[in-house]
């Protein structure tokens, strides 16, 4: 079974002993190398005190182990053994689990950092029992730690599918991407977007999967849609080109670790069964 995560908030305090560390410097995380894995630090207090600049925070439990996540003073050098890999970079290289917890404890800490002070009245804010909330102890307006939906649309039509191209993408295509605004579905943004972005109408918004993507708050959710008409006219704001692909003729594109990849296939998987099975009929 996969490690069990189970999420603490304050005022909640780990136990006293060994925890798992995760420190974060200049937006990487330091691990250590295990039987060709990167895995967390695993220390008590004492042994990370000299590397804080401040109090590191409680994020809950792993198969009943404390985790704590810290951002290491800007002259801390690392112990030997221990190096520094950018979240991106730890895809693949590391348990799922550990994964997971270096993108909670990046979006925390980005918090920490930036909610210090009202936005209304500029006063000290201050903790929020029970959750990460941060509370104005002069006008008492409290917020939370932002998480801003995005949508991601695989476009299909039969054996195509509808890809994008950003400038500085390389050979790289992608799926059209947006954000959700104020007052809209995420079946109403998917429609929206991408009539913005490629000037197509789409059909049968089915949902199809969601990650969640710290650089730096985003979730990330997907749907597929049924193209519906229209020809493709590329928002010369957003994209430099837009085409359509024919499932066996693919470009170069994202990163497994993305949900745009996993997208992307998981529809070619299912074209291709669909044409096997037809030939066996």
């Amino acid at each position: 079974m996969p490690p069990t995560f189970v999420r603490a908030y304050p005022p909640a305090r780990p136990e006293p002993g060994p925890a798992l560390w995760l420190l974060l410097q200049d937006g990487k995380l330091l691990v250590t190398e295990h039987n060709g894995q990167l895995v967390l630090p695993a220390a008590d207090d004492n042994a990370i005190a000299a590397l804080l600049a401040e109090e590191p925070l409680f994020l809950g439990t792993l198969d009943g182990i404390p985790c704590l996540a810290a951002a290491p003073r800007a002259d801390a050098a690392p112990p030997d053994g221990w190096q520094a890999v950018g979240l991106r970079a730890l895809y693949g290289r590391t348990d799922e689990s550990v994964y997971g917890l270096a993108g909670y404890a990046a979006q925390l800490l980005e918090w920490r950092r930036t909610s210090r002070f009202c936005p209304v009245c500029g006063s000290v804010t201050g903790p929020v029992a029970g959750d990460w909330g941060r509370r104005c102890t002069a006008c008492s307006y409290t917020r939370y730690p932002p998480v801003s939906p995005a949508i991601l649309a695989l476009v299909h039509d039969g054996d195509r599918i509808l890809l994008t191209h950003k400038p500085g993408w390389g050979p790289m295509f992608s799926l059209i991407a947006g954000f959700v605004e104020p007052g809209e579905s995420l079946e109403e943004c998917v429609v929206r977007e991408v009539r913005e972005e490629v000037g197509v109408d789409v059909a049968d918004v089915r949902y199809d999967g969601s990650q969640p993507w710290p650089f730096p708050h985003q979730v990330m959710i997907g749907f597929t849609a049924r193209y519906a008409g229209g020809d493709i006219r590329p928002d010369a704001l957003e994209l430099d080109d837009a085409r359509w692909f024919d499932v066996h003729d693919l470009p170069a594109l994202p990163a497994p670790l993305s949900l745009s990849r996993q997208l992307i296939d998981r529809w070619v998987k299912g074209r291709l069964q669909s044409a096997a099975c037809t030939l066996q009929g």
